[in-house]
């Protein structure tokens, strides 16, 4: 575990841990990239997975901007990305299930994602993670989205927990700005996708290199 930042000590009991979704507990980045490049090709922008790493950012409407995509297509682009999405099964990062069984035993677990509601919940189910979490805060659950703190604070409304009592793990740096936006202190794993340079750039106060690492982290944390 690398830890930057400052070394202060949470000021309330640790209550809540929220977790983002893609990358942070779902091994989605195979089937979120190409379901990219499939759309890109089918929309005509000559892409690759070079350009989408470079340009990558959970609000997908900041990767259709980079890739020169007018405004009036993101609809098409978005169902597109559905239909080729669908054809993968994403597993969750190893690790996982032990991981939210040891974290529940001492915290409520809630979801704060940008993906899309019908596609996560089916993806809950699958796993048999549903009832684990609550909230379960989706893209489209508030017109703002991240790094905007308003998914974040719904999230800790529909828990009735005050923000300093929290701790949100992501993976972007979109993860971690929402977060300190909402007055949640956060711990950034890496993942996946392609955003350990951001993340590093972003100078988090806690940065894990496995998801495995976040219990004891924690413990140490609650203290």
């Amino acid at each position: 575990m690398a830890k930057s930042g400052s070394s202060r000590s949470i000021p309330h009991s640790i209550q809540g841990v929220l977790f983002d979704w893609d990358g942070t507990l779902l091994d989605s980045y195979k089937a979120d990239s190409q379901a990219y490049l499939a759309m890109f090709r089918a929309l005509g922008i000559a892409w690759t997975l070079k350009e989408l790493e470079i340009n990558y950012s959970p609000n997908w409407y900041d990767v259709y901007r980079a890739a020169g995509l007018a405004q009036e297509h993101w609809k098409s682009a978005d169902q597109l990305w559905r239909r080729h999405y669908a054809g993968y099964k994403p597993r969750l990062i190893a690790g996982v299930r032990g991981v939210l069984n040891s974290i529940r035993l001492r915290h409520r677990i809630g979801i704060v994602t940008s993906g899309d509601r019908d596609r996560v919940m089916r993806q809950l189910r699958e796993f048999g993670l549903t009832r684990l979490f609550s909230p379960r805060i989706c893209g489209g659950d508030t017109t703002e989205k991240k790094p905007h703190p308003a998914p974040l604070l719904l999230a800790l409304d529909k828990m009735r927990l005050k923000p300093e009592s929290c701790i949100y793990v992501g993976d972007t740096p979109h993860d971690l700005l929402m977060a300190k936006r909402a007055g949640v202190r956060s711990i950034a794993v890496l993942g996946p996708f392609p955003t350990e340079t951001q993340l590093r750039a972003a100078q988090p106060e806690f940065l894990l290199r496995s998801i495995k690492e976040l219990p004891a982290l924690l413990r140490k944390l609650d203290q």
